[in-house]
């Protein structure tokens, strides 16, 4: 295709379903698949295979996970609404409250018909960007230790707690110092603990057998809590790219920019929040101001493939710099973005009605299906 397309790949995903359903059973443990960091419903087929539920923050993440998953959510907002509550409880399996108040109102509509958790800040995170950061001073997220009551209202049954992000089997086994420390008074009176998201177990370099140790060594010591985490980033990881192309290349200042048919603020915008770079195919990343490295290459006009990658919105910030390429960047030709399945399609807008990449799975025996393309019509119904 000469259109940009996000491009899932089926051999991947089965790979990380595969070690994370693995991990699963060797912890006695249930993994659940966030879907704020991968909805893409039409792969939900795939997932049955490995895993039984979901987590939602929403009603209609909710909706998502009982209409089309097949299952009740495991469920988590900030704040619910009294228009709203009773239809997520209906696609809920079980339900977490972020406050003693937001309990107090809506317990009894909860009780009986999911079952209901409290979550809770251990006020410990080693997330190091505030952004992603919920334990952070001031946080909205959770129910500090000291807020709640020596005894637990008889239809809590639960404690959620979310500290990680892309955080190793070593940061869990820190966190829960912290997580215990604080709240395994509760813990005689509750029958499940959710551990979130973030543990990114189908990075390379995680240590899955630490994580398994950890993880039954909670079992140890309580037996009959069942232990749940709900990962998004770990299923995603590595899945596929964002292939797009170069339609321009702009020059100002000895700054040269090739300018893309896709956007950053768009469709990649955690390259600008988080902010990281990204990897890009056949491309070396180098810091801006670092010609000088450039210049150490051996190539002798190697300054003259030293790009800016910059976005097709009006936005002035909607680029990243620099990648340095082995050619002259030729208008049509593809640039490609490593790893851009999870946090993407979550979270892409429609801003200043950039067309949206296509959405693809590259099937295990090679035939890629384009599962879905956008049009004027999906932006302009956004604003009926």
């Amino acid at each position: 295709m000469n259109v940009p397309i996000y491009i899932i790949e089926e051999a991947r995903l089965r790979r990380n379903l595969q070690l994370i359903a693995d991990v699963a059973r060797r912890a006695d443990v249930e993994i659940i698949l966030a879907f704020k960091a991968f909805a893409l419903w039409k792969t939900f087929p795939i997932f049955r295979e490995y895993i039984n539920s979901t987590t939602a923050s929403s009603l209609s993440e909710a909706r998502l996970a009982l209409e089309q998953f097949g299952a009740k959510a495991h469920t988590f907002s900030p704040a619910y609404t009294d228009g709203e509550i009773d239809e997520i409880v209906a696609c809920s399996s079980h339900l977490s409250f972020n406050s003693l108040s937001q309990y107090q109102r809506f317990h009894d509509r909860v009780a009986g018909k999911a079952s209901i958790g409290l979550r809770v800040n251990p006020e410990y995170s080693e997330v190091e960007t505030l952004l992603y950061n919920p334990c952070a001073p001031g946080t909205r997220f959770g129910v500090t230790a000291d807020k709640l009551p020596g005894t637990l209202p008889s239809d809590v049954e639960g404690f959620h707690c979310h500290c990680h992000c892309e955080s190793g089997a070593d940061v869990l086994e820190r966190t829960l110092v912290h997580i215990e420390e604080k709240f395994a008074r509760w813990f005689p009176q509750l029958r499940w603990l959710n551990l979130g998201g973030g543990h990114l177990m189908t990075r390379k370099d995680y240590d899955v057998d630490r994580l398994i140790a950890i993880l039954q060594g909670l079992h140890d010591r309580y037996p009959w809590l069942k232990i749940i985490l709900e990962p998004g980033s770990a299923f995603a990881w590595q899945t596929g790219p964002l292939v797009s192309h170069v339609v321009d290349v702009v020059e100002d200042k000895g700054i040269r920019t090739a300018i893309l048919d896709v956007s950053f603020t768009c469709h990649m915008p955690d390259c600008l929040e988080m902010p990281y770079f990204p990897e890009v195919r056949g491309a070396e990343h180098v810091e801006e101001k670092g010609k000088e490295k450039c210049e150490a290459h051996a190539t002798p006009h190697t300054n003259e493939f030293l790009y800016r990658l910059g976005g097709n919105s009006c936005l002035s910030g909607d680029y990243m710099s620099a990648w340095l390429f082995d050619h002259e960047l030729q208008v049509g030709e593809e640039v490609v973005f490593e790893d851009m399945i999870h946090y993407t399609t979550v979270k892409t807008t429609m801003f200043n009605g950039i067309t949206h990449p296509a959405i693809g799975m590259l099937h295990s025996d090679g035939h890629l299906e384009v599962l879905r393309t956008f049009g004027y019509a999906d932006y302009r119904d956004r604003m009926d």
